[in-house]
């Protein structure tokens, strides 16, 4: 049986012509036909046409806090149910909250990565995926946190924060592993900041967003006419970083090449760029982040030096418990955001949110009560503000969607927002002394709000045994 073709086409309005262009060349890599418009009533009239029912999304390139909402009023009075995505200049959530009240499906904010877009457009048009991430904004929106800021009393997530915390002490570099949305950008900063390099900088490349013809270039620099089109002069990220932390996201996508010579610059501390025959002495710190483990045939040598310490975020389906001081923890941040307010939650919506299992992690959360947070019009979320999520979590059939079970008590226990210890890992074992005496030292850390000494009298040993308990179990003195 012949299987059908699926059209689908982007309307892409912009009035800027090269932008179209653009934006065009990136959706169209991803299987969309571009249907382009440089204003309201071409947009319109496209709709309109002949083929304006295989238009499944619309993107709208330059947001216009003037023109804009009448250009998402007058696409959503054609089709109702059309994804409006809307980009825009900055990450700004006032601009966001402005797009989102005039009907935006998702706002993103520019410079947006390609895959980035891409995501954001085949989320929304398959309504089988998770939508309403806002992923790029709503990373954006919270300041960087300390280690000891990262809300999670889950065992994995625990153990995760307790690695990073000894990591952060020496100079070697560190693997972060997670899926995505878990968080691992978050981690690197808080690592950098926890580190002897606090003061230094902190460059960030995404290896999976480079091209791997130039990705030696914004590694390590060129010099004039080292390939076609180096007219001047690059100073690559390892030189940018020197004196403090690269941050290279998604390292298992280098290229075979490039993992050879970062496995040099890290073994010699020398940087070599593209068509230059010397080199540069540099002392940088490597994060690396990844969204699996590292593939078979990544470079071994490279692979042993980067996951001699690798912290394993679990995903946010297996720290159920954590979801309702996530919760909170997020909507305090977003009350701090101009045009938003302070929000409370019941316990019938956190019930909703716990037992659906988030396949986008963190940062589909904080996309989806930023949502709710814009729409909602109570001083409380309640389940109602959450229809997606009961929907997709009971009908979309995948397993990912559905969180392992969850105890009535241990529920309760964790949306009442009481201070609690896990025993038992997911196994139903008991977890061993070391980790529930770092977890019982943390809470007394923040019950006591950092006084070192009320904290050893209350746990009844010295402030000595404290420090060296500290230092055993890699929990931060600033915790």
């Amino acid at each position: 049986m012949r299987e059908e073709v699926v059209l689908r086409s982007l309307l892409l309005v912009d009035a800027d012509a090269n932008e179209r262009r653009q934006l065009s060349a990136v959706a169209s890599r991803a299987g969309w036909s571009i249907v382009g418009a440089a204003d309201e009533e071409t947009a319109v009239g496209l709709l309109q046409g002949p083929h304006g029912r295989e238009v499944r999304a619309a993107l709208l390139s330059s947001w216009n806090v003037e023109l804009g909402p009448g250009l998402i009023a007058a696409l959503r009075k054609r089709r109702p149910n059309l994804p409006v995505i809307v980009l825009a200049d900055g990450g700004s959530v006032a601009l966001a909250v402005d797009a989102m009240r005039a009907g935006a499906s998702d706002y993103l904010a520019k410079p947006i990565a390609p895959e980035r877009l891409i995501e954001a457009l085949t989320s929304h048009a398959d309504r089988r995926r998770a939508t309403g991430e806002l992923a790029p904004l709503s990373e954006k929106i919270a300041p960087d946190l300390m280690l000891d800021q990262l809300v999670g009393a889950a065992p994995d997530f625990r153990s995760a924060l307790a690695v990073a915390a000894k990591g952060a002490r020496n100079r070697l570099p560190i693997l972060i592993v997670g899926e995505a949305g878990t968080g691992k950008e978050t981690f690197a900063r808080a690592i950098h900041h926890a580190s002897l390099r606090a003061k230094g900088p902190l460059v960030q490349l995404d290896c999976k967003s480079v091209a791997a013809n130039i990705i030696d270039s914004e590694l390590f620099g060129h010099m004039p006419g080292a390939f076609p089109g180096a007219f001047a002069e690059r100073v690559g990220k390892m030189v940018d970083a020197d004196g403090g932390t690269l941050l290279l996201d998604e390292v298992g996508t280098l290229p075979k090449e490039t993992q050879a010579r970062l496995d040099r610059v890290l073994a010699t501390g020398e940087v070599r760029p593209v068509g230059c025959n010397g080199s540069n002495s540099v002392d940088v710190r490597l994060i690396a982040t990844s969204s699996r483990p590292l593939p078979e045939d990544f470079h071994p040598g490279l692979a042993e030096r980067i996951s001699a310490t690798t912290v394993t975020i679990p995903p946010l389906r297996d720290r159920s418990g954590d979801i309702p001081a996530l919760v909170r923890h997020l909507l305090t941040r977003f009350a701090e955001e101009p045009g938003m307010r302070p929000l409370s939650i019941g316990n019938d919506a956190l019930a909703v949110l716990m037992r659906y299992g988030w396949p986008g992690n963190v940062r589909q959360l904080a996309g989806v009560l930023f949502r709710a947070a814009l729409n909602g019009e109570s001083n409380s979320l309640t389940a109602d503000d959450f229809p997606h999520i009961a929907i997709q979590s009971r009908f979309s059939g995948r397993r990912s969607d559905v969180a392992p079970d969850i105890g009535k008590l241990s529920t309760d226990a964790a949306m009442s927002g009481a201070p609690q210890v896990t025993l038992y890992r997911q196994d139903g074992h008991l977890r061993c002394l070391e980790e529930i005496e770092a977890d019982i030292i943390r809470l007394a850390i923040g019950h006591y709000r950092g006084r070192m000494t009320e904290v050893a009298r209350r746990l009844g040993i010295g402030r000595s045994t404290l420090y060296r308990k500290l230092g055993e179990l890699g929990i931060d003195t600033a915790a």
